[in-house]
């Protein structure tokens, strides 16, 4: 765990549990692609940069996500790196409340407002193709979150941030983290027709061929969608759905859980309401989902 490994003649990627992309842009300077989930994780990162005699310059961000922004504040306050992500990713990395809130719909209660939803605050510049480094360039990955982006190199890699999970993750967790299906799903389509070398999604394992763990994805998204659907033959409260999306998977229900999965059925829900497949009422001072 957090082991350096080259996969271009100047990208790298660092192996913890949402991998950090390293692209170097001089023989003793780097930058970052993310920062892990908290201060340990920064300086893990230092380590690293010590032993191959590099400066970090900055950090670019994916996304806002705890375990990707949980190191800039340690990195920034003690290398003077700029850090850089998407504006609207920018808002909750300058506030990081904002992410527990928004996954519980309401100010979080306190075993919400922890370091695996709320890094460090530190404060990012917008990324735009000026802030990029000679020989890398950026790309929207919708979906997952409200702007992720991810990361390509001229050595013919791809950072894909938090796109894609990997099969042992979908046959564990099942219900992985989306903001908006459709947006998800057309990233899917996107990333599966990309060409280059090395792929590095944050949790699945790089490789040359990224098509079967993009079906992968793309097959569990349907088999959540179908599930919810079914479920929702007799009119259903959100609270029901997910007490039985929670049973069917086996799934354990705890405050982190109960937000993310949580959120992610409410955007199923959505998404499959907006599609047709599932119509929404108020009864009863209830709102009421269920299959057409």
């Amino acid at each position: 765990m957090y082991e350096l490994y080259q996969v271009g003649e100047n990208s790298f990627y660092i192996d913890c549990p949402a991998k950090m992309g390293v692209y170097r842009v001089a023989p003793d300077e780097a930058v970052l692609i993310d920062s892990g989930n908290d201060r340990e994780a920064g300086k893990k990162v230092l380590k690293i940069f010590d032993a191959q005699g590099w400066r970090l310059k900055a950090i670019y961000n994916t996304h806002s996500n705890a375990d990707h922004i949980g190191g800039n504040r340690l990195l920034a306050d003690r290398t003077g790196c700029a850090v850089y992500g998407a504006e609207i990713e920018n808002a909750f990395t300058r506030d990081p409340v904002l992410e527990p809130s928004f996954l519980f719909g309401g100010y979080p209660p306190k075993e919400l407002r922890s370091k695996f939803l709320m890094a460090q605050p530190s404060s990012p510049q917008p990324l735009t193709p000026e802030t990029l480094p000679p020989g890398m360039s950026s790309f929207s990955l919708p979906g997952h979150f409200f702007g992720m982006v991810g990361f390509a190199t001229d050595d013919g890699v791809c950072f894909l941030a938090d796109c894609l999970s990997g099969e042992n993750i979908l046959e564990k967790y099942h219900v992985s983290f989306i903001y908006d299906v459709a947006a998800y799903l057309e990233t899917l389509d996107r990333v599966e027709k990309m060409q280059a070398r090395m792929f590095v999604p944050a949790h699945a394992p790089a490789a040359a061929d990224i098509g079967p763990v993009v079906r992968a994805n793309r097959e569990k998204v349907c088999e959540v969608a179908a599930r919810i659907t079914a479920l929702c033959r007799a009119p259903q409260t959100f609270e029901e759905v997910l007490r039985q999306v929670f049973q069917s998977y086996d799934l354990k229900m705890d405050f982190a859980q109960y937000a993310l999965v949580g959120s992610t059925v409410k955007s199923y829900l959505a998404w499959l309401h907006d599609t047709g497949k599932i119509q929404a009422r108020f009864e009863d001072g209830r709102l009421l989902w269920q299959a057409v």
